[in-house]
C-alpha cells in the first residue's frame, strides 16, 4: 500500500506539533533578554521565566495520554492547537510577568500534549509499512523547528521587538519607501 493524499495530510497535521513543539521550546532564547529589560528579571526569574514553559511541558505530557483516551488524539490535538494559539496570541499581549508567565505555561501544556499525541496520531492512521517512516516526520520537525528558532533568533538581518512583551515575535526594521 502506498500513502495516499489523504494520509499524507494528517500525517503534516500530525507532525506540524512536531513543528511547534521544537520551535516554541526554543524561541524564548532570543527573547529572554528583551524580557529580562522590559520586566527587569532577577536571575532567578530569568531563569523560571525560561523553565515554565518545560514545568507546562512535562504536565502536558503526563495528561494527554489519558485526555486523548477519553476524546481520541484528533480531538486532543484541536485542543492543543488553541492552546497554540491562545499562547502566542498572550504572549505577544502580555500587560506584565505574572501574565506572560500564565501564557507560556499554557503553551507549555500544548507543546507537552502534541509531543505525546502528535505521534500517536500518525500512528494510527498508517499502514503498518509506512508506520515508522510517518512518525519519524514528527521527528524531524522538532528538530527543524528547533532549527527554526535559533536560525530566526540568531539573525544577522537588524530586528526589533515588535510586541512589548512577545516571546520571539521579531520584526524586521521598516523599510524605506519604494520608488514605484
Amino acid at each position: 500500500m502506498r500513502p495516499n493524499l489523504p494520509l499524507m495530510k494528517a500525517t503534516l497535521t500530525g507532525a506540524l506539533g512536531g513543528l511547534l513543539f521544537g520551535f516554541d521550546t526554543v524561541v524564548i532564547s532570543g527573547a529572554i533578554d528583551a524580557l529580562v529589560r522590559l520586566y527587569n528579571l532577577s536571575p532567578q526569574n530569568k531563569g523560571l521565566t525560561v523553565a515554565i514553559g518545560l514545568i507546562g511541558t512535562v504536565i502536558g505530557a503526563l495528561g494527554a495520554g489519558q485526555v486523548g483516551q477519553k476524546l481520541g488524539s484528533r480531538e486532543t490535538l484541536r485542543i492543543t492547537a488553541v492552546l497554540y494559539v491562545a499562547s502566542a496570541v498572550g504572549c505577544g499581549l502580555a500587560w506584565d510577568w505574572p501574565s506572560f508567565m500564565v501564557f507560556r505555561f499554557i503553551g507549555g501544556l500544548g507543546i507537552g500534549a502534541s509531543s505525546v499525541l502528535g505521534p500517536v496520531y500518525i500512528a494510527e492512521l498508517a499502514p503498518a509499512k509506512w508506520r515508522g517512516r510517518l512518525v519519524a516526520a514528527f521527528q524531524f520537525n522538532v528538530v527543524f523547528g528547533i532549527m527554526v528558532a535559533y536560525t530566526r533568533t540568531t539573525s544577522s538581518a537588524p530586528c526589533t521587538w515588535a510586541q512589548p512583551s512577545g516571546a520571539g515575535r521579531w520584526a524586521s526594521p521598516p523599510s524605506p519607501p519604494s520608488s514605484f
